[in-house]
Parts: C-alpha cells; structure tokens; sequence
C-alpha cells in the first residue's frame, strides 16, 4: 500500500469523526483549545486502536482466507463504503454539548467501528500496521480537532459532501486491490 492510499483510507475513517466533531462544534458553543485536543485525541486514539485489534484479528484468521484475501479486503471497503454514502443522507444529530469519559468515549467507539474492519483488511494485504495506525491516529486528530472549529464557524454546510467523498474513496481503493491482484494473474 502506497502512502497516497494509506492517506485516502485515513480521511475516509476519520470522516465520521469529523461529522461528530462538527455537531460537538455546533452544540458546544465558541469551542476552546482544550476542546480540540480532547476530541481529537478520543476520535485519533480510538482510530488507532481499531485497526490494531482489527489487525491481531486477522493475522490469526489470515491463513484460513489467504486465497481469497483480495476479495474479503474488496467486500470489505466496498461495504464500509457504500455505508458512508448512504449516511451521508442523515442530518447532524443531536450532539451533547460535554466532553466528559461517558460522552465521548462511546462516540469515540461509534466513530471508530469501520476502522476495525480496515485493520482486518490491512492484514489481508501485509501492510505495516504501526506506521499505518500511527497516520490514521494523527489524521483523525487533525480532522477531528479542525472540524469541531468548523462546526462552530460554517455548521453542517459540507458534511454530507465529505461523508460521500470519503465513502467513493473507499470503494475505489477497494476496487484497485482486487484489479491489481487480478492483474498478478493475468
């Protein structure tokens, strides 16, 4: 996996937790620093941890579906995908205004869901899961904390168009692993 797909996969992941953090940033009020981090260390921190339980899960289940790696990992992002497309239909909820534990962790876990799947594909394909994780985690602090100022400042306007754009990436990345398995065939 190139660098370039491993920073499309982390936008993608982190596209839920930007939308959680732009309603946190409409609910909140003026959003302080403070507010930032913790968002984006939650979102950032459970979008690390994912991928690396993900991952132990699928090394221990790799050589049961070695064959067919190609198209678990194609099925896989094409559902999470699909998913994020068809969410992006949904409005921003209702989004408490706190930052405490039994706040956000929950959100964290909830955000964080398909980048277990993701960890499950990067198993499949070998990629080196610390550097990866360590991006994904970074990304979604960036994102995460970025969106609750943008929450503040311009509300819901592009977060459906993100969630679309994050879901066709997806696909797309999903589409290219199987092509180019095929391709070894060929």
């Amino acid at each position: 996996m190139n660098l370039w797909e491993l920073f499309v996969i982390a936008v993608g992941v982190s596209i839920d937790a930007f939308a959680v953090s732009v309603c946190k940033g409409l609910s909140v009020g003026k959003p302080r620093p403070k507010h930032a981090f913790i968002v984006g260390a939650y979102f950032g921190g459970f979008q690390m941890l994912m991928p690396l339980i993900g991952y132990l899960i699928g090394q221990q289940f790799y050589k049961l579906i070695a064959a067919l790696d190609h198209w678990v990992a194609f099925g896989l992002l094409l559902l999470i995908g699909g998913k994020m497309i068809l969410e992006a239909r949904d409005g921003c909820e209702r989004v408490s205004s706190s930052f405490s534990l039994n706040e956000m962790i929950p959100l964290a876990i909830a955000t964080s869901i398909d980048a277990l799947v993701i960890g499950l594909t990067f198993a499949m394909i070998n990629v080196r899961i610390v550097p990866a994780i360590t991006f994904i985690g970074a990304t979604t602090f960036t994102i995460a904390a970025t969106g609750l100022f943008l929450g503040y400042k311009i509300g819901t306007r592009f977060h459906s168009k993100a969630e679309i754009a994050g879901g066709i990436a997806l696909i797309l990345i999903g589409v290219n692993i199987l092509q180019e398995h095929l391709r070894g065939f060929a």
